[in-house]
Protein backbone atom coordinates (compact mmCIF):
# COMPACT_ATOMS: atom_id res chain seq x y z
CA UNK A 1 0.00 0.00 0.00
CA UNK A 2 2.45 2.57 0.91
CA UNK A 3 4.92 1.57 -2.74
CA UNK A 4 1.30 2.23 -4.20
CA UNK A 5 0.82 5.71 -2.71
CA UNK A 6 4.15 6.66 -3.53
CA UNK A 7 4.33 5.92 -7.04
CA UNK A 8 1.27 8.57 -6.94
CA UNK A 9 3.66 11.95 -5.71
CA UNK A 10 6.95 13.41 -6.57
CA UNK A 11 9.20 12.26 -3.30
CA UNK A 12 10.62 15.21 -2.92
CA UNK A 13 7.06 16.67 -1.64
CA UNK A 14 7.88 14.05 1.33
CA UNK A 15 10.20 16.20 2.67
CA UNK A 16 9.58 19.17 5.71
CA UNK A 17 10.52 22.64 4.64
CA UNK A 18 13.63 23.48 5.90
CA UNK A 19 13.06 26.07 9.12
CA UNK A 20 14.69 25.99 12.77
CA UNK A 21 11.29 25.30 13.64
CA UNK A 22 11.14 21.94 11.92
CA UNK A 23 14.36 20.38 14.03
CA UNK A 24 12.29 21.83 17.19
CA UNK A 25 8.73 20.36 16.48
CA UNK A 26 11.06 16.92 15.97
CA UNK A 27 13.09 17.43 18.52
CA UNK A 28 9.78 18.07 20.90
CA UNK A 29 7.89 14.79 18.73
CA UNK A 30 10.91 13.09 19.94
CA UNK A 31 11.25 13.88 23.84
CA UNK A 32 6.71 12.89 23.79
CA UNK A 33 6.73 10.20 22.33
CA UNK A 34 9.58 8.83 24.89
CA UNK A 35 6.90 10.20 27.03
CA UNK A 36 4.23 7.91 26.09
CA UNK A 37 6.82 4.74 26.48
CA UNK A 38 7.38 5.74 30.27
CA UNK A 39 3.35 5.90 30.14
CA UNK A 40 2.93 2.85 28.63
CA UNK A 41 5.19 1.03 30.35
CA UNK A 42 3.30 2.44 34.02
CA UNK A 43 0.07 1.31 32.18
CA UNK A 44 1.83 -2.25 31.91
CA UNK A 45 2.95 -2.15 35.62
CA UNK A 46 -0.48 -1.55 36.79
CA UNK A 47 -2.01 -4.51 35.17
CA UNK A 48 0.37 -6.28 36.90
CA UNK A 49 0.13 -4.78 40.25
CA UNK A 50 -4.12 -5.83 39.83
CA UNK A 51 -2.72 -9.03 39.42
CA UNK A 52 -0.62 -9.43 42.37
CA UNK A 53 2.49 -9.67 40.26
CA UNK A 54 4.80 -6.64 41.67
CA UNK A 55 7.46 -5.25 39.36
CA UNK A 56 9.82 -2.53 39.12
CA UNK A 57 9.49 0.40 36.35
CA UNK A 58 12.48 0.56 35.34
CA UNK A 59 12.77 -3.53 35.01
CA UNK A 60 9.52 -3.43 33.10
CA UNK A 61 10.69 0.10 30.77
CA UNK A 62 13.97 -2.21 29.48
CA UNK A 63 11.27 -4.96 28.58
CA UNK A 64 8.89 -2.55 26.91
CA UNK A 65 11.97 -1.04 25.15
CA UNK A 66 13.19 -3.97 23.90
CA UNK A 67 9.71 -4.89 22.54
CA UNK A 68 9.24 -1.77 20.84
CA UNK A 69 12.47 -2.46 19.17
CA UNK A 70 11.29 -6.08 18.08
CA UNK A 71 7.86 -4.45 16.98
CA UNK A 72 9.13 -1.97 14.55
CA UNK A 73 10.79 -4.99 12.64
CA UNK A 74 7.87 -7.41 12.89
CA UNK A 75 4.04 -7.61 11.64
CA UNK A 76 1.92 -5.76 13.87
CA UNK A 77 3.01 -5.88 17.82
CA UNK A 78 3.05 -9.25 18.21
CA UNK A 79 6.66 -9.90 18.48
CA UNK A 80 7.04 -6.93 20.48
CA UNK A 81 4.61 -8.06 23.37
CA UNK A 82 5.65 -12.20 23.09
CA UNK A 83 9.43 -10.50 23.48
CA UNK A 84 7.82 -8.94 26.83
CA UNK A 85 6.26 -12.18 28.31
CA UNK A 86 8.58 -14.04 27.39
CA UNK A 87 11.44 -11.68 29.34
CA UNK A 88 9.07 -11.00 32.22
CA UNK A 89 8.33 -14.27 33.17
CA UNK A 90 12.11 -15.67 33.09
CA UNK A 91 12.41 -13.51 35.48
CA UNK A 92 9.24 -13.84 37.81
CA UNK A 93 8.59 -17.33 37.31
CA UNK A 94 4.96 -16.47 36.84
CA UNK A 95 4.44 -17.33 32.55
CA UNK A 96 0.41 -17.45 32.82
CA UNK A 97 0.11 -14.28 34.48
CA UNK A 98 2.14 -12.53 32.90
CA UNK A 99 0.94 -13.37 29.51
CA UNK A 100 -2.50 -12.53 30.51
CA UNK A 101 -1.10 -8.60 31.97
CA UNK A 102 0.70 -8.31 28.44
CA UNK A 103 -3.72 -9.26 27.21
CA UNK A 104 -4.99 -6.98 29.62
CA UNK A 105 -3.25 -4.17 28.72
CA UNK A 106 -3.80 -4.64 24.97
CA UNK A 107 -7.74 -4.89 25.94
CA UNK A 108 -7.64 -1.66 27.51
CA UNK A 109 -6.30 0.50 25.06
CA UNK A 110 -9.24 -1.23 22.25
CA UNK A 111 -11.24 0.83 24.90
CA UNK A 112 -9.10 3.89 25.43
CA UNK A 113 -8.90 4.84 21.65
CA UNK A 114 -12.15 3.92 20.17
CA UNK A 115 -13.68 6.27 23.27
CA UNK A 116 -10.96 9.06 22.14
CA UNK A 117 -12.53 9.47 18.94
CA UNK A 118 -16.32 9.20 19.76
CA UNK A 119 -16.03 11.53 22.62
CA UNK A 120 -13.65 13.86 20.41
CA UNK A 121 -16.53 13.93 17.47
CA UNK A 122 -18.95 14.55 20.67
CA UNK A 123 -17.03 17.69 21.72
CA UNK A 124 -17.08 19.25 18.11
CA UNK A 125 -19.79 18.48 16.24
CA UNK A 126 -18.01 19.57 13.13
CA UNK A 127 -16.20 16.45 12.90
CA UNK A 128 -19.33 14.62 12.13
CA UNK A 129 -19.79 15.73 8.98
CA UNK A 130 -16.64 14.71 6.99
CA UNK A 131 -18.02 12.22 4.52
CA UNK A 132 -16.35 9.07 4.14
CA UNK A 133 -13.77 9.84 6.89
CA UNK A 134 -16.02 10.17 9.77
CA UNK A 135 -18.05 7.36 8.74
CA UNK A 136 -14.84 5.23 8.15
CA UNK A 137 -13.44 6.66 11.99
CA UNK A 138 -17.23 5.95 13.46
CA UNK A 139 -16.94 2.15 11.85
CA UNK A 140 -14.15 1.69 13.32
CA UNK A 141 -14.65 3.02 16.86
CA UNK A 142 -17.90 1.42 17.21
CA UNK A 143 -17.00 -2.07 15.66
CA UNK A 144 -13.83 -2.47 17.69
CA UNK A 145 -15.71 -1.24 20.61
CA UNK A 146 -18.72 -4.09 19.69
CA UNK A 147 -15.46 -6.88 19.22
CA UNK A 148 -14.13 -5.77 22.84
CA UNK A 149 -17.17 -6.31 24.28
CA UNK A 150 -17.46 -9.53 22.86
CA UNK A 151 -14.17 -10.73 23.62
CA UNK A 152 -14.61 -9.37 27.53
CA UNK A 153 -17.66 -11.84 27.86
CA UNK A 154 -16.33 -14.97 26.17
CA UNK A 155 -12.79 -14.38 28.51
CA UNK A 156 -15.60 -13.38 32.03
CA UNK A 157 -17.62 -16.64 31.08
CA UNK A 158 -16.85 -19.40 33.71
CA UNK A 159 -17.92 -21.81 31.37
CA UNK A 160 -15.43 -20.94 28.13
CA UNK A 161 -11.93 -19.45 29.01
CA UNK A 162 -12.84 -20.17 33.02
CA UNK A 163 -13.21 -23.83 32.90
CA UNK A 164 -9.24 -23.53 31.72
CA UNK A 165 -8.36 -21.51 34.53
CA UNK A 166 -7.30 -25.06 36.32
CA UNK A 167 -5.93 -26.75 33.23
CA UNK A 168 -2.20 -28.09 33.81
CA UNK A 169 -1.66 -27.46 30.20
CA UNK A 170 -1.13 -24.64 27.63
CA UNK A 171 -4.39 -23.52 28.50
CA UNK A 172 -4.07 -22.14 31.98
CA UNK A 173 -2.63 -18.99 29.80
CA UNK A 174 -6.30 -18.55 28.51
CA UNK A 175 -6.99 -19.79 32.11
CA UNK A 176 -5.03 -17.08 33.01
CA UNK A 177 -6.56 -14.33 31.16
CA UNK A 178 -9.98 -15.20 32.38
CA UNK A 179 -8.97 -14.97 35.93
CA UNK A 180 -7.57 -11.43 35.31
CA UNK A 181 -10.67 -10.11 33.84
CA UNK A 182 -12.47 -11.47 36.82
CA UNK A 183 -10.33 -9.70 39.10
CA UNK A 184 -10.95 -6.51 37.29
CA UNK A 185 -14.64 -7.58 37.40
CA UNK A 186 -14.64 -7.16 41.32
CA UNK A 187 -11.95 -4.69 41.53
CA UNK A 188 -13.11 -1.65 39.84
CA UNK A 189 -10.43 0.76 40.82
CA UNK A 190 -7.95 -1.56 39.91
CA UNK A 191 -9.55 -1.27 36.39
CA UNK A 192 -9.92 2.35 36.60
CA UNK A 193 -6.54 3.35 37.32
CA UNK A 194 -5.19 1.20 34.49
CA UNK A 195 -7.51 3.12 31.87
CA UNK A 196 -6.53 6.64 33.56
CA UNK A 197 -3.33 5.52 32.68
CA UNK A 198 -4.25 4.22 28.97
CA UNK A 199 -6.00 7.21 28.56
CA UNK A 200 -2.84 9.25 29.40
CA UNK A 201 -0.70 7.37 27.50
CA UNK A 202 -2.66 7.68 24.42
CA UNK A 203 -3.24 11.14 24.51
CA UNK A 204 0.74 11.89 24.23
CA UNK A 205 0.92 9.53 21.17
CA UNK A 206 -1.68 11.72 19.58
CA UNK A 207 0.34 14.55 21.00
CA UNK A 208 3.62 13.36 19.33
CA UNK A 209 1.23 12.79 15.48
CA UNK A 210 0.54 16.80 16.62
CA UNK A 211 4.00 17.89 16.85
CA UNK A 212 5.09 15.63 13.59
CA UNK A 213 2.09 17.73 11.47
CA UNK A 214 3.54 21.18 12.96
CA UNK A 215 6.88 20.18 12.18
CA UNK A 216 5.56 19.72 8.56
CA UNK A 217 4.09 23.04 8.63
CA UNK A 218 0.74 20.72 8.66
CA UNK A 219 -2.14 22.84 10.78
CA UNK A 220 -5.23 21.34 11.46
CA UNK A 221 -5.32 21.29 15.12
CA UNK A 222 -4.96 18.69 18.06
CA UNK A 223 -8.89 18.42 18.30
CA UNK A 224 -8.84 16.94 14.48
CA UNK A 225 -6.20 14.57 15.34
CA UNK A 226 -8.11 13.55 19.12
CA UNK A 227 -10.78 12.27 16.78
CA UNK A 228 -9.14 10.62 14.21
CA UNK A 229 -5.42 9.18 15.07
CA UNK A 230 -6.77 7.01 17.66
CA UNK A 231 -8.69 5.05 14.86
CA UNK A 232 -5.41 5.18 13.03
CA UNK A 233 -3.79 3.36 15.97
CA UNK A 234 -6.30 0.82 15.43
CA UNK A 235 -6.03 0.22 11.73
CA UNK A 236 -2.58 -0.01 11.93
CA UNK A 237 -1.79 -2.83 14.44
CA UNK A 238 -3.89 -5.20 11.92
CA UNK A 239 -1.14 -7.72 11.52
CA UNK A 240 -1.06 -7.39 7.40
CA UNK A 241 2.47 -5.09 7.60
CA UNK A 242 5.98 -4.33 9.25
CA UNK A 243 4.95 -2.05 12.31
CA UNK A 244 1.75 -0.55 10.10
CA UNK A 245 3.87 1.11 6.93
CA UNK A 246 1.56 1.49 4.18
CA UNK A 247 -1.80 1.31 6.28
CA UNK A 248 -0.98 4.14 8.32
CA UNK A 249 -0.55 6.43 5.60
CA UNK A 250 -3.44 5.06 3.90
CA UNK A 251 -5.59 5.65 7.00
CA UNK A 252 -4.66 9.09 7.24
CA UNK A 253 -4.42 10.24 3.75
CA UNK A 254 -8.45 9.23 4.01
CA UNK A 255 -8.89 10.74 7.15
CA UNK A 256 -7.22 14.08 6.91
CA UNK A 257 -8.89 14.57 3.21
CA UNK A 258 -11.73 16.56 4.36
CA UNK A 259 -9.13 19.30 6.26
CA UNK A 260 -6.92 19.68 3.10
CA UNK A 261 -4.56 17.98 3.50
CA UNK A 262 -2.55 16.79 0.45
CA UNK A 263 -1.75 13.14 0.41
CA UNK A 264 1.56 14.18 0.26
CA UNK A 265 1.33 15.66 3.48
CA UNK A 266 -0.65 12.82 5.28
CA UNK A 267 1.94 10.43 3.77
CA UNK A 268 4.87 12.25 5.34
CA UNK A 269 3.25 12.98 8.70
CA UNK A 270 2.69 8.93 8.68
CA UNK A 271 6.22 8.20 7.58
CA UNK A 272 7.78 11.04 9.99
CA UNK A 273 5.61 9.54 13.32
CA UNK A 274 6.99 6.32 12.00
CA UNK A 275 10.47 7.61 12.21
CA UNK A 276 10.32 9.21 15.57
CA UNK A 277 8.68 5.92 17.14
CA UNK A 278 11.71 4.12 15.33
CA UNK A 279 14.35 6.22 16.69
CA UNK A 280 13.21 5.62 20.28
CA UNK A 281 12.70 1.99 19.51
CA UNK A 282 16.13 2.12 19.20
CA UNK A 283 16.96 2.93 23.07
CA UNK A 284 15.44 -0.80 23.29
CA UNK A 285 18.38 -2.58 21.41
CA UNK A 286 20.95 -3.00 24.21
CA UNK A 287 17.93 -4.50 26.38
CA UNK A 288 16.81 -7.08 23.40
CA UNK A 289 20.85 -7.64 23.07
CA UNK A 290 21.56 -8.17 26.85
CA UNK A 291 18.20 -10.50 26.78
CA UNK A 292 16.74 -11.20 31.11
CA UNK A 293 18.01 -12.50 34.32
CA UNK A 294 16.26 -16.07 35.29
CA UNK A 295 14.97 -15.58 38.24
CA UNK A 296 17.28 -16.89 40.97
CA UNK A 297 16.37 -20.60 42.48
CA UNK A 298 17.97 -20.87 46.11
CA UNK A 299 20.04 -23.75 46.69
CA UNK A 300 18.69 -27.06 48.14
CA UNK A 301 20.07 -27.62 51.91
Amino acid sequence: MLAYLLTRLDISSLLPRHQASTLTWVIAGLLVTGASVVLSTLRWQRVLAALEIPARLPTLLRHYLAGLFVGNFLPSTIGGDVLRVTRLSVENGEPPPTFASVVLERLSGWIVLPVMTLVAMALQPALLHKGSATRVAVALAAGTLVLLAGIVLVAAHPRLLGRHADNPGWLRFVGAVHLGVDRFRHHPAAAAGVLAAGFVYQFTVVLAAWTAAEALGIDIGLTVLLAFFPVVAIAQVLPVTFSGLGVREGALVLFLHPFDVTQAQAIALGLLFYAMNLAVSLLGAPAFAVGARARSVPAPS
